[in-house]
């Protein structure tokens, strides 16, 4: 689907900046280009970002720890 009609940007390309590395809306942003005209797709992609984060996260949790 959809989520940035601006800049063509689909929950799974989302998803798939998320699974590559990315860990913020922002590195998101900085990858797609997402949310960076109108903003309306902001709260979207940001739920996306977290959900798939959360994902990861319950599939692997060794993937994340804590550092130091």
């Amino acid at each position: 689907m959809y989520i940035c009609i601006c800049q063509g940007v689909t929950d799974h390309q989302i998803r798939a900046a998320v699974q590559d590395g990315a860990q913020s809306l922002r590195e998101v942003r900085e990858q797609l280009h997402v949310a960076r005209q109108c903003g309306k797709c902001g709260l979207a992609a940001q739920r996306i970002v977290h959900d798939t984060l959360a994902e990861m996260l319950s599939s692997n949790p060794d993937l994340f720890y804590a550092a130091g």
